[in-house]
């Protein structure tokens, strides 16, 4: 039987940096972002798209990259947890997540973190209900959650004061 194989021009603007290439028709965002653009923050956990390892931010939303092909992101602006560091210092979520304890292992951390900034780009304030719900399609089996949850609310909280 012949394999059947097409290669597919795209271009994607990653963490603020424009990349093109031929990729397979069948190759996913994920294998994309770790073997091409060698931007390995990104994790494979269960390759259906039910942990969260994987989480990026697909224009201005939340993915599950290994559920998006590459060639579905062309044209789009991705942000994964290497584009939330500037200038070689972390982002105060970053830093929140350290000092509060909500990296553990680190393998879920960069799916939270992107699935936490976009809920705090797009609700500055949430309650509690909404950091627990931005983050419901995020496995994490070591923190027991609250170290995150704690996290998230301290930088929303020190976002509020500075915006006062």
């Amino acid at each position: 039987m012949k394999e059947y194989r097409q290669n597919i021009d795209i271009a994607v603007k990653v963490n603020g940096t424009e990349y093109r290439d031929n990729v397979p028709a069948h190759m996913t965002l994920l294998q994309f972002l770790r073997d091409r653009l060698f931007l390995t923050g990104t994790k494979e956990g269960c390759g259906i798209g039910e942990c969260g390892a994987c989480t990026v931010v697909m224009d201005g939303k939340t993915v599950a990259s290994c559920l998006v092909l590459a060639v579905e992101a062309d044209g789009a602006e991705i942000r994964t947890i290497e584009g939330e560091a500037r200038d070689g210092k972390l982002s105060e979520l970053q830093k929140a997540f350290i000092e509060y304890g909500g990296t553990q292992c680190g393998f879920c951390t960069p799916g939270m973190i992107m699935s936490a900034q976009s809920l705090l780009e797009c609700k500055p304030n949430p309650a509690r209900e909404d950091i627990v719900e931005a983050i419901a399609g995020n496995l994490c089996r070591c923190t027991g959650y609250e170290p995150i949850i704690e996290a998230i609310d301290a930088v929303a909280r020190k976002n509020a004061r500075e915006r006062k």
